[in-house]
Formats: structure tokens, sequence, C-alpha cells
């Protein structure tokens, strides 16, 4: 059976709380889980205690039982000081599509031919 440290949602629409548990991967993501370690909640300011809950001693067992985290429960996890998460890092994301490389090469062209007419 493999285990998995994922969110759970709850909460009204528009309002999300999530819930950090212990489930099994092929149940459904707010159905049955094993164990439940925490919390979420988005709707918190981001330098409030409130916004993640965690029992730290629990998660520990997990991680040892072999359960994995999701990515955004590896943050929480990181956060905490119980894994090492490596910032990821894609440069390529940044680089403009093709269309509009050819726009920028349009525009230049055209900005070079203005300068050297004057």
């Amino acid at each position: 059976m493999s285990l998995k440290i994922r969110l759970a949602r709850g909460g009204a629409k528009k309002r999300p709380f999530y819930r950090i548990v212990i489930a099994d991967a092929r149940s459904p993501r707010d159905g049955r889980f094993i164990e439940k370690i925490g919390s979420f909640d988005p709707m918190v300011a981001k330098d409030s205690d409130k916004r993640v809950v965690l029992d730290v001693e629990r998660a520990k067992h997990w991680l040892s039982v072999g359960a994995q985290a999701t990515d955004r429960v590896e943050r929480f996890l990181a956060d905490a000081g119980l894994l090492k998460r490596e910032t990821r890092n894609n440069p390529e994301k940044a680089v403009p599509g093709k269309k509009a490389q050819e726009r920028a090469a349009e525009k230049a062209k055209k900005a070079e031919a203005a300068a050297s007419a004057e």
C-alpha cells in the first residue's frame, strides 16, 4: 500500500480549508484517509501561526514508514525542518513563445530602420 501525505479540501465555495492527511494513494482526494496530522488555511495571513498547523511527531513517523508527500505538503514539511526540498528552477519558462519572438524581431527591425533613416 503506497501512502501519501496530502491535502484534503474542506470549507465552503471560495473559502478553502485543507486538512493534511495520510491516505492511500488510490483513495479519492476528499475521501477516506488514515490519519489527520494537521491543517492548512490559505485564507489566513501568511505570517500567522494558524495558517499551517502540523503534528511534527506524527509526520516524522509517517515519513519513516515510507509515506510520500505531495509538492505542497513537502513545502510545509520543509518549513517545519523535516525534509530538505530543492528549489525548482526552470529558466526556459520565462522565454517568450515563437510568435512573440517574431513580433519582437519585427519591432526591432522597424526601430533600426527608423534610426538609420534619421
